[in-house]
């Protein structure tokens, strides 16, 4: 069992508890928390409290949440969009809304259950049973291009390529408002939101995050961005962009979603390695989806 303590603040006055719940903790659906709450695993003030219950916005509320089902990844059939592979290392294109690793909420359906539907029993143990082959991560609603592993020896060269920047991750984006500079640096340590544990923030005792950015195009109230890595920390570039003020079209975590759009206009554009076996560079691009392009071509013409 664990117990976490979820403090209110005066911008949840007025939510209910199991949506409450389902704000603050990861991977908590809000029939979940409903269950939590039904079950009397939530308490305000050591009281038991129901669903209904609405936050004044000052409260410490308790969860406790039982232990987490076990998770198993399993090989299926679910189709990929190979750009490169060899024997050492696979290059796919994530698409929009796939997750990368099976966890609590997402069992199946992610990207390792169809690598290892793909690879068999050629992917490195390095990630554990859950993240086989897995070297970085991409978020869930944002698309492009991702590398495993086949081998641990492949696996711990593109670590250590990681940990040296010499494997090198570029982006682009659609970010809302203007930016006077053509290029800039956001150097701005990130680590969990004190009062969302969905979201990362920019924080005093955060990790070490660095985002280079660069302007490709001024628009109507929007500006494309290249976005290139050199820390790789969760939501680094929704992170960094909305702490400038500039979220990221559609990022319905850190900015606002929009309509008919899912997620956000992020994509993993370019990605450039060392083979660990050839010691040879490898340069690949994924062009930007068709969603991405329809948004750069109606903020253009308005």
């Amino acid at each position: 069992m664990e117990t976490l303590r979820l403090p209110a603040s005066e911008e949840h006055a007025g939510l209910r508890a199991d949506a409450f719940l389902a704000l603050m903790v990861e991977g908590l659906s809000r029939s979940a928390a409903a269950r939590l709450l039904e079950e009397g695993r939530v308490l305000c003030d050591r009281r038991p409290i129901g669903k209904s219950f609405r936050l004044a916005g000052n409260e410490i509320l308790e969860a406790v949440l039982p232990e987490p089902e076990p998770v198993e990844a399993v090989p299926q059939n679910i189709p990929l969009n190979v750009v490169y592979e060899d024997g050492d290392v696979i290059v796919v294109d994530k698409p929009k809304g796939m997750v990368v690793h099976p966890a609590p909420g997402h069992p199946d359906g992610t990207l390792v259950n169809a690598l290892l539907y793909h690879c068999g029993d050629s992917l490195s143990g390095v990630g554990g049973a859950l993240r086989p082959g897995i070297v970085h991560r991409i978020d869930r609603e944002t698309s492009g291009l991702m590398i495993a592993a086949k081998n641990d020896g492949a696996h711990q060269a593109l670590a250590a390529q990681l940990q040296d920047h010499s494997l090198a991750r570029t982006y682009e984006c659609i970010a809302v408002g203007g930016f006077r500079e053509d290029a800039g640096t956001v150097n701005a340590p990130i680590g969990r939101h004190r009062t969302n544990r969905k979201k990362m923030a920019v924080t005093p005792d955060g990790r070490p995050a660095v985002t280079h950015w660069a302007v490709l195009e001024r628009l109507s109230g929007h500006t494309h961005l290249r976005c290139r890595l050199e820390t790789g920390r969760t939501h680094q570039i929704r992170v960094h962009l909305a702490y400038l003020g500039r979220p990221i079209l559609g990022d319905p975590l850190y900015g606002k979603a929009l309509p008919g759009l899912q997620g956000q206009c992020l994509h993993a554009v370019a990605l450039r390695f060392v083979h660990p076996g050839s010691g040879e560079t490898v340069e690949l691009h994924s062009p930007l989806p068709e969603e991405f392009q329809k948004q750069l071509k109606a903020l253009r013409i308005r």
